[in-house]
């Protein structure tokens, strides 16, 4: 350590040193070429999850369920106008030539088949026919068709969706590429209002709002941490050394992302922020401390020394402990998020071995710091401070009891706490994306894919027994009528609408056939129907397994989580369920599976982040009496969150949940910095009452601009589009402030009535 070496040594070290940092920081920006934005919601999905393995192989045998686009336009006041059904059709066509569309749908293009009786041939007549002018029974026919309403026409009539099959898992190139396409032939048709969902829209959505929120939010803090450097040390020299060490963390961490290959997700647009903030608090405790030393007039290098005698192992304790909380993410059974854990906990280090490898050399080789010999004292902060101090303990009964009923009323507020999410809810309402989404939703029986993996208790049985279709046709009865969703693929509904079209097109006879023969008979243009297309979308190969698909609102994880326990309670008690085996699934299912997750891991990374600190503090102090002291300035601003969260309905969710990591990793910096400097304050032979006040003095500065500084930066995502971001953003500045006020007043109480009393009349020295 350089605690420990003459000035020449140090003067080698600056050089082998300064050789090793150039090399390490050129191989990390050779890693900026490598560096991707991504928006695969599919990573979130549970890892090593039976559910999960049940979908990749059930998707294998079908289709992705969330490959589609759905376009709404609106004609008002009503769809059935010639001018405007020729428009969509020229537009339809227009759509189907487009690079990557596998076909589309819509109310003029759909076609209406009939069967002759006793097998003589099929026939089809379209649901808008072009060629007569028979407009009003086209729409009367339309509209009674329930197959048709609210999934192809909106039951309004001021809207017709059009259903767009691309190809699956599309590249973020060929996404762009498609909605450019589509916007270009959008372009050619003056329709009254056009809204479109799906996941290549939110795709391009979140990623091009990802890039340009991350250059954003790099360049505010930047001019944030120019302000508060000047406020901090009101000089150039104060302005200049600690923002090579920052944009030096910048350059590894980003370097590090690119070369390790992961792409930057939703949750990694916010390490640039933190690693800003977090890179900052180190500096500021350093040169604060270095300042402090350098005005004593004991020179530079010896002022080096002491700095990083007496912070140095404070600094590397909270970096730890930081670290240890962004580790703890690993615990999350989603690989975002443990990607994310252990890059910002990899950056939390760095910033730590760049302070203290990095910034003893540049404050070394560059001028004095010219004002810092005009003054020896810094009157402004000793004068307050001392005031805070001594208010604090003549207070302590006050700041206990007003502590106590704090913790009581964030526990109130933490336990209505719930775990829940929608499909688009980090998205603004106000957001054009959020409103088309909420459009679709509404009026086309939601956007939000629903699945279900049926197979047969009987092995021996087939799907085509009639005992089998009533067992299905009970079960989407249920799932239309009392679930809430709109079934729109399944043998039951391919039965029933070839069972209509053998009648004539009767809506009356929209039902299952009732004999087997009819049943039998019906197999076969099923089979064939769009060359077999239909057929595999419901059935695999071997016949042991079907699919039901359709479409549910976004209701949100908690209200689709009852209705799946209804569901499951319905089968234990129908006929349904002694027939079948029904299985949700699905890409909404797995992200909600995920949610359910979140409570469990959350606890767990946070139990393991709280008794890492603990034993560090029973290492260091070797006092039970001091693990629990340290322990609870630093629970409180972790119930607050849950506290305000509960209180005002912010759901936990995959951008929430790592807020209680970040802030309890974060928030304990400042009470390992100012226990360090009481251990040594201490270790020199100095009662408890001077100790406790001198490291007052010396650490609440720095405590107090750290924590602007962090504040400052953390506020800067509240004015992020992903409502989830803003929420951290703010509930972080909220609770760093809470462990302020917390350190700055409950832990000094605290210390003084708890911990190792030694009988020294400490009243006296007080008022010193």
């Amino acid at each position: 350590m350089i605690k420990n070496v003459g000035e020449n040594q140090f003067k080698r070290y600056t050089i082998y040193s300064s050789i090793l940092l150039i090399v390490i920081t050129g191989f990390f920006l050779a890693g900026f070429s490598r560096i991707k934005i991504d928006y695969d919601f599919e990573k979130f999905f549970p890892m090593t999850d039976k559910e999960t393995d049940f979908f990749n192989e059930y998707r294998q045998k079908f289709e992705s369920d969330n490959d589609f686009l759905l376009i709404a336009i609106e004609n008002h006041p009503t769809v059935f106008d010639w001018n405007f059904l020729k428009k969509v059709k020229r537009f339809q066509a227009e759509i189907d030539t487009t690079s990557n569309v596998l076909f589309s749908r819509s109310i003029v293009s759909e076609k209406e088949f009939y069967i002759f009786p006793g097998g003589g041939g099929t026939a089809s007549r379209p649901y808008i026919n072009f060629e007569e002018d028979r407009l009003k029974k086209d729409e009367h026919d339309l509209m009674e068709n329930v197959e048709m309403v609210n999934t192809l026409i909106a039951k309004d009539k001021k809207s017709i969706c059009l259903f767009i099959r691309h190809e699956d898992f599309l590249s973020k190139e060929k996404s762009d590429r498609l909605i450019e396409d589509f916007n270009v032939v959008l372009k050619k048709y003056n329709f009254d209002k056009v809204r479109m969902a799906g996941r290549t829209i939110g795709q391009k959505f979140y990623i091009e709002t990802m890039s340009f929120e991350m250059i954003l939010f790099m360049s505010l803090s930047f001019v944030l941490i120019l302000f508060f450097l000047y406020v901090a040390f009101r000089s150039m020299w104060g302005l200049l050394m600690p923002q090579l060490v920052i944009y030096g963390t910048v350059i590894w961490v980003v370097g590090f992302i690119g070369w390790y290959g992961e792409p930057v997700s939703i949750v990694m647009s916010i390490l640039p922020s933190i690693v800003f903030v977090v890179a900052m608090s180190d500096v500021i405790h350093v040169m604060s401390r270095y300042l402090d030393a350098f005005r004593t007039g004991i020179g530079k290098f010896e002022s080096i020394k002491m700095t990083i005698r007496e912070v140095g192992l404070a600094t590397f304790l909270t970096s730890f402990t930081t670290a240890i909380g962004f580790f703890s993410l690993y615990f999350v059974n989603v690989q975002p998020i443990q990607v994310f854990g252990l890059i910002a906990g990899f950056a939390v280090m760095i910033a730590f071995i760049l302070t203290f490898v990095l910034l003893p050399i540049i404050i070394y080789y560059f001028p004095d710091p010219k004002y810092v010999r005009e003054t020896t004292e810094d009157p402004y902060w000793k004068k307050r401070l001392s005031k805070w101090f001594r208010w604090s303990l003549r207070n302590g009964k006050k700041i206990i009891a007003i502590s106590t009923i704090f913790v009581v009323l964030t526990i109130v507020g933490g336990v209505q706490l719930e775990a829940n999410n929608y499909l688009v809810d980090e998205i603004s309402e106000q957001a054009p994306i959020k409103k088309d989404f909420n459009y679709l939703d509404k009026h086309y029986g939601g956007v939000r894919p629903f699945e279900a993996a049926i197979t047969l208790k009987d092995e021996e049985a087939s799907f085509w027994n009639q005992e089998s279709l009533q067992a299905i046709s009970e079960l989407e009865d249920y799932l239309e009528e009392e679930y809430g969703a709109v079934v729109k693929i399944s043998l039951v509904k391919a039965l029933k609408l070839i069972n209509r079209s053998s009648h004539a097109g009767r809506t009356d006879y929209y039902s299952l056939p009732e004999r087997q023969s009819d049943i039998n008979k019906f197999k076969r243009p099923i089979k064939r129907a769009g060359q077999g297309k239909l057929y595999r979308s419901f059935m695999d190969s071997t016949e042991t397994i079907m699919r039901i698909s359709g479409n549910i609102p976004d209701w949100g994880n908690l209200i689709i989580t009852a209705k799946n326990k209804e569901l499951y309670n319905f089968l234990k008690k129908s006929n349904s369920g002694k027939v079948l085996n029904v299985q949700v699934t699905g890409t909404a299912h797995l992200l909600d599976k995920n949610i359910n997750y979140l409570s469990v891991s959350l606890l767990k990374g946070i139990s393991i982040s709280v008794l890492v600190v603990a034993l560090i503090m029973g290492l260091i102090y070797r006092s039970l009496s001091m693990v629990v002291i340290s322990m609870i300035p630093n629970l409180i601003p972790l119930l607050f969150i849950a506290g305000v969260m509960g209180s005002f309905g912010i759901n936990l969710k995959t951008s929430t949940s790592i807020i209680f990591t970040i802030a309890f990793g974060i928030a304990v910096d400042d009470t390992i910095h100012f226990l360090g400097k009481f251990k040594f304050e201490l270790m020199k032979g100095r009662s408890k009452l001077y100790a406790l006040k001198r490291s007052y003095l010396t650490t609440g500065k720095a405590m107090i601009i750290t924590t602007l500084i962090l504040c400052a930066g953390f506020v800067l995502l509240v004015f992020s589009s992903f409502q989830g971001t803003a929420i951290m953003g703010l509930l972080l500045c909220m609770t760093l402030f809470i462990a302020l006020i917390a350190d700055l007043t409950l832990l000094p109480v605290l210390l003084l009535r708890f911990y190792n009393p030694k009988g020294i009349n400490e009243s006296k020295e007080l008022n010193k």
